[in-house]
Order: structure tokens, then sequence, then C-alpha cells
């Protein structure tokens, strides 16, 4: 069975009021939580989720952002309803965010020498300093070149014929980032592009199931410990995370920092003799 499958998703076509009633329960939230949330009455939400009702555009934004609904799905939300996107989807290359990526490579290069990297909502790597393709090309040596296209955090970690034959503790990693992948996903809406991704993850061989048993207000850890060993050296990493901001804008949303930092002196001095060359 699928990871997906096992994760409750909305209809990217379904009526205004059953997205807003999927959204509701995804918050956990009662009519009447959100009619205090909202300050909007609980007969009018009631009337809303059933279809009696037709919620004006203001009325739609509202009631999301009473319900965190990330931008992306908040411009579902006032399609289903019959009126226009609000929240543009931009390119880190687009002229206008401009500031934002000059901000962003900032700190990246500050990393340095230890790696970071800039992922977006299904995990692809949009940027990376220079010490990410270093520690990548030492741990994959030949095959890091064969990596085609677009590079996927997820698919890198998890897949046989990326780093994973390097990870010392990949169980616990795997683990890891299969729950967290799960968990970030049903929190913001999952869609066709996002099932489809859980999916191919959960077919990797060997994939853990112990995520299943989580429940869905146990938290994940913000730190992941990374166990690297390659030609005798072992290479101890830990991972934090930390987002772009709360931008009006859905790419910028959905983006987040990942930053990676040694745990010992060897590890350190691994990092500095390798940006040595």
């Amino acid at each position: 069975m699928s990871i997906a499958a096992d994760l409750p998703s909305g209809a990217e076509r379904a009526p205004f009021g059953l997205l807003l009633r999927d959204w509701r329960r995804r918050r956990g939230a009662s009519q009447l939580e959100l009619s205090l949330r909202s300050g909007v009455s609980q007969r009018h939400v009631s009337f809303l989720e059933s279809g009696r009702a037709r919620p004006s555009r203001e009325m739609v934004m509202h009631l999301a952002t009473s319900l965190d609904v990330p931008l992306r799905h908040q411009n579902q939300l006032l399609l289903a309803a019959g009126f226009a996107p609000v929240y543009r989807q931009g390119n880190l290359e687009a002229p206008e965010l401009t500031d934002v990526r000059k901000a962003i490579e900032l700190i990246l290069n500050h990393q340095e020498p230890y790696p970071a990297i800039v992922i977006d909502r299904l995990f692809n790597v949009v940027l990376g300093n220079g010490a990410t393709s270093r520690l990548i090309g030492f741990l994959m040596g030949a095959n890091a070149g064969a990596v085609a296209g677009p590079v996927n955090l997820m698919r890198v970690t998890l897949s046989p014929h990326g780093l994973r034959p390097y990870i010392v503790n990949w169980p616990e990693v795997a683990h890891y980032l299969v729950t967290r992948t799960a968990a970030e996903l049903a929190l913001n809406g999952l869609d066709a592009d996002a099932k489809a991704f859980l999916d191919e993850l959960s077919g990797y061989p060997d994939m853990p199931t112990s995520w299943r048993d989580a429940r869905p207000d146990d938290t994940v850890l913000p730190i992941l410990p990374l166990h690297f060993r390659k030609d005798g050296k072992d290479i101890r990493v830990m991972t934090t995370i930390s987002t772009v901001g709360t931008p009006q804008d859905v790419t910028l949303q959905e983006m987040r920092i990942e930053t990676f930092f040694p745990v010992d002196d060897a590890s350190t001095a691994f990092f500095k003799q390798l940006a040595r060359g």
C-alpha cells in the first residue's frame, strides 16, 4: 500500500463547500470552532459547506486565513468559488524576485564550507552552494554526473542509486524523511503531484513503514542527524530547516532552506579540506 493511499486528499475540482469542509477537518476544527476563529456564524459556515450559500471573494479569503490554508490552496478555494486566484506563483529567476534570490544566495554562501540547499514543496533542489556539490561528488563519485535534470533531495537520499549506500544510519534517516514528507504534504494539502511523489517514495526497496504508527499530533523534530561513511571516512552532520517567511507568493511560501552542520572535529576538518581541494 502506498504512502499517499493512507493520507486524506481533497478533490482538486471539488465544489467550494467540500474544499472548505476538508480544510476545516484537516485543521481539526469543528464548525463552531471555525465560527469562533473567523467571527462568521456557525449557521453560515454550515450553509457554505452544504452549498446553500455562496461566498464572496472576501469571505473565501477570510475563512482560508482563519484555517491557515497555504497560498497555493487559497487560490484553489477562490477558483472553486468562481473567483480568479490572488496569489502569484513566481520563479526565483524572475526580475521581481531578484532581491529575494540575492538574499537567499547570501545565506547559502555564508554557510560555506558546509552544505546548504533551498528546496521547494516537493523537495526539488532549487539552489545549492558549492559545499553541497562537493559533498555529493565525494560520496557518489562518477555517479554524481549521472543525475539528470533537477536534483530532488528525497530521491537522491532514499534511492539505492543515490546517497543511500553511504548513509550509516539509513533506517533512522529514511523513517525521519518519509514521516516528515508525509506530514508536511498532508498538512499543506495533497494534490495530484504530491500524491504521485509520495507513491514514488513508497515504492523504493525496503522503505520503512513505521511512519504509519505516528499520530497526527506527533512532533517531527526539526533536526536530523546524518552519518555518512566512504573510503574509511566518517562524516557526521545534523540538518536544520528554516523557511523564507510568509510572503504573498506561492513559490516563496513553499521554499525552505536546509543547512548542514558538522557535529564533531573530524567532520569539520573533512569539509574544510574538501573546500581546499
